[in-house]
Parts: structure tokens; C-alpha cells; sequence
């Protein structure tokens, strides 16, 4: 197998894939994934690695300086790329679990922390009213957890009817439900048990958010006319994901302008999530019509 076609096994679908994701961070995400293939790292191991270092990097935001942020920002990026290795690594080696899948989505809510609180501390202005400091950074926070729950319902939705599969989603909700549920009678296992609760709460709240737009009522949609409606449009929801808000985030924490970054996730990023959420109504109305007539 060549290294090309590799990479492409490493990756979950290339329609799915963020810009950033498939033309930078993932490729060097491979090629950590290659120098560490035939040892006895884990991808959770990988998850766990990319969580410090993401924290370093708020650590760096938090002391404020220029070069303290630009290091906390590089720290990010590297955070970014060994996140992107952890999944690559289970889809190589064929060895991902479910609670892989909790540990890495926690995780990456624990490094946002990390970094606004980062941000937070280490920027804020010295003039002005701080209270109000804290709620745009309250702002950006949900606005990027917003985001990222509705990118990741439609990744998922799109995966599971372009595959063919259950959705996974699903799956997972329905087992570790039946799980906390066998837990929450005894004092065994807390850390287990408190993950477990985070991630149902996480599916109830994208259900939630989400359910009102585009849920089929009337059986599956006809697979080819759905990804021939729905590739553009998850290419465009893309830009909203995670790894393209952080690489805004970097670029402008190193030239100093970390304010841009702020009308980014609260402006141009809402006023871009609900177009694409009215896109997205028309295009699975429109598909339901279909399979009505």
C-alpha cells in the first residue's frame, strides 16, 4: 500500500474533512502516526499527550506577554495535530473504542477551557470593564460549542447515510445509557461514570440543538440524491468546525491581533452557522418532499 492511499485509510471521509484538517494538520498527524505505528502507544494515550499540551498552551495565553502567547499558540497547533493523530492511529491499527471516542471529544472541551481561560487571564484589557472582558470571552466559548455540536451532527448524519451504517451516535447514546444506567447504583468506577453522564448530556444537547433540522419523519432518504445535496453544503459547515476556528485563533494570536479572532466566532461565525442552518432546511426539505411523493 502506498503512503498515499495510507493516508486516505487514516482519514474518516474526505467530504467530512475540515480545509485545515486534510491539507496541513492532518498530514503531519501521519506522519506522527508513522513514527510511532509499531510501538505500544495507544491512540488514548495520543488523546491524553494532546490534552497537556494543549493546556500548556493556555498556560502560555495566561501569561499575557506577546512571545508567551505566540509560544501558548504553537502549543496549540501541536495540540491540534496530535488530536488529529489519536483517530488516525485507531483507524490504521483498527483498535478505537467507544470510550476513545468520549475521552477525545471531553478532551478537546477541556483544551478550549484551558485556552479561554488562557485568554481570559493573560489579555485582559487594562482599561475598561472587565466583567465585560469575561462575557465576550463567555460569548466566543458558546458561540464555538454551537458550532462544533451542530458541524458534528451533520458530519455524523452524513457519514452514517453516505456508509450506510447505524448511526454511531445513536449506538453510543443507546450502550452508555444502558451502562450509566448499571453504574449509577454503585460507588465503583466515578471517573467513568462522571465521562459517561458529560457525553449523554453532549448527544442530548446536539439532539436538542439540531433535531428540528433535518430529522427524517418518513424513513431514509435515497442515498445518492442525498450526497449529490448534501456534499457542498457539509463542505460549508466545515468552516465552522473546531480545528479552522483554532487556526483563526493562531493566526491571530501570532500577529497580535487576537481581537479579529473574537469577531470571528461571534459575528462572522453566527451570522454563518445560520445561514448554512436555513440552507441546510431547504435542502432536507427538499429531500423530504421527495420521499413523501
Amino acid at each position: 500500500m502506498t503512503l498515499l492511499a495510507e493516508y486516505k485509510r487514516s482519514l474518516k471521509l474526505r467530504e467530512v474533512e475540515e480545509i485545515f484538517d486534510l491539507y496541513f494538520y492532518r498530514p503531519l498527524a501521519f506522519a506522527l502516526v508513522k513514527a510511532i505505528y509499531r510501538t505500544n502507544i495507544t491512540p488514548n494515550q495520543l488523546t491524553i499527550i494532546s490534552m497537556f499540551v494543549g493546556v500548556l498552551g493556555g498556560i502560555g495565553y495566561g501569561f499575557g506577554y506577546p512571545s508567551a502567547v505566540a509560544a501558548g499558540a504553537i502549543f496549540y497547533g501541536l495540540s491540534i495535530v496530535i488530536d488529529c493523530s489519536d483517530g488516525q492511529l485507531a483507524r490504521l491499527k483498527k483498535n478505537g473504542t467507544r470510550l476513545g471516542r468520549i475521552l477525545d471529544g471531553l478532551i478537546d472541551y477541556v483544551v478550549m477551557i484551558a485556552i479561554y481561560i488562557g485568554i481570559g487571564v493573560g489579555l485582559v484589557p487594562e482599561s475598561g470593564d472587565r466583567r465585560l472582558w469575561w462575557l465576550l470571552i463567555l460569548a466566543a466559548a458558546l458561540s464555538n460549542l454551537f458550532h462544533s455540536v451542530a458541524l458534528d451532527y451533520y458530519r455524523n448524519r452524513f457519514i452514517e447515510y453516505v456508509q450506510g451504517s447505524s448511526s454511531q451516535d445513536e449506538d453510543d447514546y443507546q450502550s452508555f445509557k444502558h451502562e450509566f444506567e448499571r453504574l449509577a447504583v454503585h460507588k465503583a468506577k466515578p471517573l467513568r461514570k462522571a465521562s459517561i453522564r458529560l457525553y449523554l448530556q453532549y448527544l442530548t444537547l446536539q439532539r436538542r440543538m439540531t433535531m428540528n433540522w433535518g430529522d427524517s419523519k418518513s424513513g431514509k432518504k435515497p442515498v445518492e440524491e442525498f450526497y449529490r445535496r448534501n456534499r457542498a453544503a457539509l463542505r460549508l459547515w466545515t468552516f465552522l468546525g473546531s480545528t479552522t476556528q483554532g487556526t483563526v485563533l493562531i493566526i491571530t494570536s501570532l500577529v497580535n491581533r487576537i481581537d479579529l479572532y473574537f469577531w470571528a466566532m461571534i459575528v462572522a461565525g453566527n451570522v454563518w452557522a445560520t445561514i448554512m442552518y436555513i440552507v441546510q432546511n431547504r435542502i432536507d426539505h427538499g429531500l423530504e418532499q421527495e420521499v413523501v411523493s
